[in-house]
């Protein structure tokens, strides 16, 4: 737990307020020597020959010298022995220990994972690598570092997973829970109901534009993950604040905006930040906590407002959008660490440079990113991801899919009040329980996902490699149906003379199957494009933003002269268009990729 609250930011503001008295790392610590490779290497030795103790030449020649001549002839030969395979097996596939995280999705991840889990239980040691200048590369001292963050426990990581799900959580939650707040906000500043919607929409084009900004911030190791991730969530709960008190629209609507994208970073980051800990294989189940954080965020938020703004006022519901942030604040700030693994080894060479006053000390991404210019990540974050989308036709059509059914989705919520209190007699809290069916609905679709990935995918990936790419896109071909399915059930049993339970399982078998697709399609882009796959995610959350910004807005004009069963058809034919374009991509993707200059040559099939 120490080393927890050391690297999470509160330990950083200690250390740099004491000068590193206090939640000291290894290196900075009186009886800390560096294994004996790194000695050698820095003597100019050949660390790969000699005895393989760990500790230093002087503690090895302290050893008693009360042991039979034998009994030291023997166990040296067992040593060098052991050494010699270890130190051959280690610098065959050391690179991997570095670079692990960057690798793309495909088999050298695969084996770097299987290779690091049959390191990590040998507990190797690591020889660091010199570079033609002779720059020592910074690494893990060993294969079982507790510093990488793939090594941490499982309690550990599932700590870090579960505070970035409740940071996702809280920011899409703050989303819709104004939704309830819409009639109050229309009395009091004597608005129409278009303009009362734009607190909502602005707060979804802002945590749209806001990761095309944070989320290459996050990928320079020199500022890391947690730094934008604690400085912007700081400023999310500080806006909140004047956000629940203003006194004009025009002040409420900036500052949901800027409440917005402030909270973004977690949207496009919160996936790599999981990615940093988990390996290949177990990274699609850690991948449906965060995924299902963010799906059942916009549903849940007016089932937490619907009582309270009714009983109280319309403020209420962004009182409790401050109410749950401020605590998950104080978590990232005690308990987040830094978990990409580029900015850890940066600061650990930065150490060893000061520790041992040598400048050899340089971590790889030092190295690489030495030259970097603004411009360059400009380029990277903006103009490539466009470039991609526009001349490669996989990827726009990943682009406009997601960016309709995220419109479609955040439409859909519009008609809710129109129906349940309407036909149904139901109060804003009752209407806000029926969102527990995208609760439902969520579950179902973890369920559904769970069981393809853990009793088919991951056996065949074990026993025959990495397929095509299209193959992850298999569960979607038959959910592909059920937004069509759920919207139109909906649309024609919305209304008095059915049951309310009728278009409520419409919006669960919408709900449940949209969550599918949207795996499915989210894991089809970093294995297709792995050297893009953070700028395309930052792309896409632009795009489906900026529709689902437009969306709210239209869906009450929308609504209002086509009413609610002709309305909602409309998008159940909008949803038709996924159908025929998630099977074009799965029989033609492979076909498209390889014209395609930005992705990655298709895969071997499983045979």
């Amino acid at each position: 737990m120490q080393a927890v609250i050391r690297d999470a930011p509160f330990g950083q503001l200690v250390r740099f307020i004491t000068k590193n008295k206090y939640f000291q790392y290894p290196e900075e610590k009186a009886e800390f020597k560096l294994p004996e490779q790194w000695i050698k290497v820095m003597d100019g030795l050949d660390a790969s020959t000699g005895s393989g103790d760990t500790q230093t030449g002087a503690q090895t020649g302290a050893q008693t010298e009360a042991q039979t001549e034998a009994q030291t002839e023997a166990q040296t030969e067992a040593q060098t022995e052991a050494q010699t395979e270890a130190q051959a097996e280690t610098d065959e596939s050391l690179s991997h220990v570095t670079t692990q995280n960057s690798l793309p999705f495909t088999e050298a991840r695969l084996e770097a994972d299987e290779q690091h889990e049959i390191e990590k239980v040998k507990s190797i040691p690591i020889t660091p690598k010199k570079t033609k200048d002779g720059a020592i590369l910074v690494d893990w001292y060993y294969s079982d570092d507790v510093e990488n963050p793939h090594n941490w426990s499982n309690l550990k990581r599932a700590l870090m997973a579960t505070i970035i799900c409740l940071y996702t959580f809280v920011v899409y939650t703050t989303s819709a829970i104004y939704t309830s707040s819409e009639q109050g906000i229309m009395k009091e500043f004597g608005v129409s109901e278009l303009l009362a919607t734009l607190g909502l929409s602005l707060y979804v084009l802002g945590y749209g534009t806001g990761p095309l900004i944070f989320s290459p911030m996050s990928e320079i190791p020199i500022i890391g993950r947690n730094p934008v991730y604690i400085v912007t969530m700081f400023l999310f709960v500080i806006i909140s604040i004047p956000t629940a008190f203003v006194g004009n629209f025009p002040g409420l609507m900036v500052l949901r905006f800027l409440q917005g994208f402030f909270g973004s970073p977690c949207l496009a980051s919160g996936g790599a930040s999981i990615g940093d800990m988990y390996s290949l294989m177990s990274l699609p189940y850690a991948m449906m906590a965060w995924v299902s954080a963010a799906f059942c965020g916009p549903a849940l938020g007016p089932l937490l407002s619907g009582f309270s703004v009714p009983a109280e006022s319309w403020r209420w519901s962004l009182f409790e959008s401050i109410w749950a942030s401020a605590p998950v604040l104080i978590l990232m700030f005690f308990f987040l660490p830094e978990t990409s693994s580029s900015t850890i080894l940066l600061r650990r060479a930065s150490r060893l440079r000061r520790i041992y006053n040598d400048d050899r000390f340089m971590s790889q991404s030092e190295i690489d990113q030495r030259n970097m210019r603004v411009s360059d990540v400009a380029v990277d974050a903006l103009i490539k991801p466009m470039e991609i989308t526009i001349k490669d036709p996989a990827v726009l059509f990943v682009q406009i899919y997601t960016a309709i059914i995220y419109g479609i989705y955040y439409s859909f919520f519009e008609v809710f009040p129109l129906v349940y209190p309407v036909d149904y007699n139901m109060n804003l809290g009752q209407t806000g329980l029926v969102f527990l069916c995208i609760l439902v609905s969520c579950i179902v679709g973890i369920a559904v996902y769970f069981s393809y990935i853990y009793f088919w995918m991951n056996p065949r990936i074990a026993r025959f490699g990495f397929p095509v790419q299209e193959s992850r896109l298999i569960p979607a071909l038959p959910a592909a149906f059920g937004p069509t399915i759920g919207l139109f059930l909906f649309a024609w049993t919305a209304r008095a003379s059915i049951h309310w339970i009728a278009p409520t399982i419409g919006i669960t078998i919408y709900g449940g199957t949209v969550f599918i697709v949207m795996q499915c399609v989210f894991v089809y882009i970093p294995l297709s494009y792995p050297k893009y796959a953070a700028s395309l995610f930052a792309a896409n959350d632009f795009f489906r933003s900026a529709l689902a910004c437009g969306s709210v807005l239209i869906a009450h004009p929308l609504f209002g002269n086509l009413g609610v069963a002709r309305g909602v058809s409309l998008l159940g034919g909008l949803s038709v268009i996924g159908i025929v374009g998630i099977w074009l991509l799965y029989f033609y993707g492979a076909r498209l990729r390889a014209l395609s200059k930005f992705a990655l040559s298709p895969g071997a099939s499983f045979g």
